[in-house]
């Protein structure tokens, strides 16, 4: 499998060629249209819920795009993707991790229960560590994790990273630890570790940049909200 059609694979539940949902414990309706590139591949697909006519005519000019090895380049008919499936856009770089990962400066646990994160992050429900957002690596201060890194997307092949810390814990190097420990334990699983962020989203960035990730792919989708029957 080509390093686009594996982004695609780790991010998303397919049936029938087609997105379903996005692939994690609270699964989402997918994109209307998503494309991702590199220097040597393209792939792209589109949402289960997109009408037959609009599905064939984004897959037509999708067919005409090309790799591309700067990440930061959007695609060439991105403009016509906006006027078929609207500016609900994300737009940002994929990152794999270097061989070997360094180890984290901080000493990191190994979060099994979403007790407790709830006290410094919203969102968690029971279930979803085991659901597929293992491992969660964090950082503990007075007994509550304050920075973790956990599976966003996972799949038997790969997991992509999703990271958070608390607004009073942030510029200590928390999130470049929690994703270091993160990788490292994807890599040991035998899975490969990805990152991902959206160019607009800086301080994800410097975390990539403080790792030494190395900016692979680029990945552009639209029509997150839209209701396209």
């Amino acid at each position: 499998m080509d390093p686009c059609s594996l982004v695609l694979e780790t991010l998303f539940v397919f049936t029938n060629g087609r997105i379903a949902t996005t692939r994690e414990p609270s699964a989402r309706r997918a994109p209307a249209f998503v494309i991702v590139r590199d220097a040597t591949s393209c792939a792209w697909a589109v949402g289960a819920h997109v009408a037959r006519q609009l599905a064939e005519t984004l897959d037509a000019l999708a067919g005409e795009e090309q790799p591309s090895a700067d990440p930061q380049q959007p695609p060439r008919h991105e403009a016509r993707y906006r006027e078929l499936v609207g500016d609900a856009v994300m737009f940002g770089p994929g990152f794999l991790f270097p061989d070997p990962i360094a180890a984290p400066a901080q000493p990191i646990e190994v979060i099994a229960d979403e007790q407790p994160l709830v006290h410094h992050f919203r969102g968690w429900v029971p279930g979803e560590i085991a659901g597929g957002c293992a491992p969660v690596m964090a950082i503990v201060v007075d007994g509550k994790p304050v920075s973790v890194c956990f599976s966003a997307r996972s799949s038997e092949v790969a997991a992509a990273a999703g990271v958070e810390t608390a607004a009073p814990f942030r510029g200590r190097g928390y999130a470049v630890a929690v994703t270091a420990a993160w990788a490292r334990a994807i890599r040991a699983s035998g899975r490969i570790p990805m990152y991902g962020t959206a160019w607009t989203n800086h301080s994800s960035i410097a975390v990539a940049r403080k790792l030494g990730l190395i900016a692979h792919a680029s990945s552009w989708s639209s029509g997150w909200t839209q209701g396209l029957g």
